[in-house]
């Protein structure tokens, strides 16, 4: 086999949260370009990148799916409902998530619980759910999207960090487990990205150009920047790789 066929997603099915923009968007657009065919989760219509994922030539399917309000116990009905289309999932993409930022005094429950339930709760689920039928099928790839808070703990985002320093933890514990199964985790951390999450940085130039002192590359990541990662860890060319968590942050964990 040809090293660019390692990366081919032809045949494989695969799961995305969070898809109608910013990060998700671009990664389940990716796996699409790959050859995949793709479930896209989310609150609200993820309509773009259902056209995008056609205009590919690939299959794809909406799943609307509120992460913060769905009970546990209705995941596995969402699941389903995937199942019932495809068949079958051989890529998980843990990326829906959250982020309310305030001084770590001025936290409030509300916004706490949000980040929990979203980027740790539900994500521990779905990786639960998916996972044991990955290990029947003796195979699967489950991308989860850490952060580089998952290593350093940022300013302002307490709770938030909190969560991805979970993320973090569940990809190498899963991993641990499931790794002998055949099913590999792991984990992509994001740096500063050009999202709709993070409008509220990019429209202060004072905090902006402060947040630039600290990426080597001197520039902010686009959705765009993950494609490539997360084509790779959910394809056969990372086979050998578990446990991993990639940074993918313009070079801030180095400085």
């Amino acid at each position: 086999m040809k090293v660019l066929d390692l990366f081919s997603l032809e045949g494989k099915t695969a799961l995305v949260t969070g898809a109608a923009q910013g990060l998700g968007q671009a990664m389940a657009i990716a796996l699409a370009e790959a050859g995949a065919d793709v479930a896209c989760m989310d609150y609200k219509p993820c309509d773009e990148t259902l056209q995008t994922i056609a205009v590919l030539g690939r299959k794809s399917m909406m799943v609307l799916c509120d992460l913060r309000a769905v009970p546990v116990s209705e995941l596995e009905n969402k699941l389903s409902e995937i199942y019932k289309v495809f068949g079958k999932l051989d890529i998980l993409v843990n990326n829906a998530g959250i982020t309310r930022a305030n001084p770590a005094v001025d936290i409030p429950e509300i916004d706490f619980d949000d980040e929990m339930e979203i980027n740790q709760k539900k994500l521990f689920f779905l990786t639960q759910m998916v996972g044991k039928r990955m290990i029947l099928q003796g195979s699967g790839k489950i991308v989860n999207v850490a952060s580089t808070t998952s290593f350093n703990a940022g300013v302002r985002v307490a709770s938030y960090a909190g969560t991805k320093g979970a993320v973090a933890s569940y990809t190498r514990a899963f991993s641990a487990e499931w790794a002998a199964l055949g099913v590999n985790v792991n984990a992509i951390a994001p740096g500063f990205m050009e999202t709709a999450n993070t409008t509220n940085i990019l429209d202060e130039p004072e905090v902006y150009q402060e947040t630039l002192r600290n990426i080597p590359v001197k520039r902010w990541g686009k959705p765009t920047d993950l494609k490539g990662t997360v084509v790779y860890l959910a394809s056969a060319a990372s086979d050998y790789v578990h446990g991993a968590i990639v940074p993918v942050d313009g070079g801030m964990l180095i400085v």
